[in-house]
């Protein structure tokens, strides 16, 4: 088996992301997954490189292993950055639009806000045939939301599930022409080989929306053999998820303020 810890450099890395990572490594460790090291950095523009090398030095910093993957920054940019792997996505972008499964969309995340009370995509443009070639359109995969979707558990136990109506025709491709996080996740575990996920509830209905994406991928039926592990969230005082914007719960802040590693994992319930 193969697991991973896929950290995106879009902030610094906090409390949240410790547990996870923690999470994964007891996983790997009970399995004998091996632990890749892939950093989600697809984005350029927002993984500044103050956040990449923040990774390497907090997993140093409290002991944090892994058997394949980036060793630094450098070797990250030269070797394992999801920008080597351009071509696949857009060639995994070309078999979906064969499928004839996806749609452009001209909507903006402002607009479906205005629309919607919960900011689920109406289907706007479901059905006005913008061509997928015009400038500034999005692509969406036409979604069965009845559909029941099979995750399997570390524990082999399979849960079925319809799609999160947070993920109703969820975007493949950006405004941009930059694949989508939803569509690179599958296509990086499939191209690692990894088959052991291990996420926070929160993500629960991303694994959903994989699991549907994968159906009309190539090799796809592989990824549906992946077993995942959803882990409770730390929350803060107020009961709400801990995010990269919650300064005083990153591992820097904690640093600069004197903690040990072992402070710090008390402070996510490990010791």
């Amino acid at each position: 088996m193969r697991t991973r810890l896929a950290p995106t450099p879009s902030g610094f890395l906090h409390l949240g992301n410790i547990l996870s990572f923690v999470t994964t490594l007891r996983l790997a460790a009970s399995t004998g997954a091996r632990v890749l090291l892939r950093i989600d950095d697809l984005d350029q523009a927002r993984a500044d490189e103050r956040y990449v090398q923040d990774i390497f030095e907090t997993l140093e910093f409290l002991g944090i292993g892994w058997d394949e993957g980036p060793r630094d920054v450098e070797d990250l940019k030269t070797r394992w950055s999801q920008v080597h792997r351009m071509e696949m996505y857009r060639e995994a972008l070309e078999a979906l639009r064969a499928t004839g499964g996806v749609f452009a969309c001209t909507c903006s995340r402002a607009q479906i806000a205005r629309e919607t009370v919960e900011g689920i995509y109406p289907g706007t443009c479901r059905e006005k045939g913008f061509s997928l070639d015009a400038p500034d359109v999005s692509w969406r995969i036409r979604t069965d939301m009845l559909r029941e979707l099979a995750v399997r558990g570390v524990d082999g136990r399979v849960v079925l599930s319809p799609l999160d109506a947070t993920m109703r025709d969820f975007v493949v491709r950006k405004k941009d022409g930059a694949p989508a996080y939803q569509l690179t996740s599958i296509l990086d575990d499939l191209y690692f080989g990894v088959d052991l996920i291990v996420r926070g509830q929160d993500l629960w209905p991303s694994t959903l929306a994989q699991l549907y994406l994968a159906s009309f991928l190539p090799g796809g039926e592989d990824f549906k053999k992946t077993c995942f592990y959803h882990h409770e969230l730390l929350k803060d005082a107020d009961g709400s998820k801990l995010s990269k914007s919650a300064g005083a719960t990153s591992i820097q802040f904690l640093r600069r303020e004197g903690r040990r590693p072992e402070e710090i994992y008390r402070m996510i319930g490990v010791f």
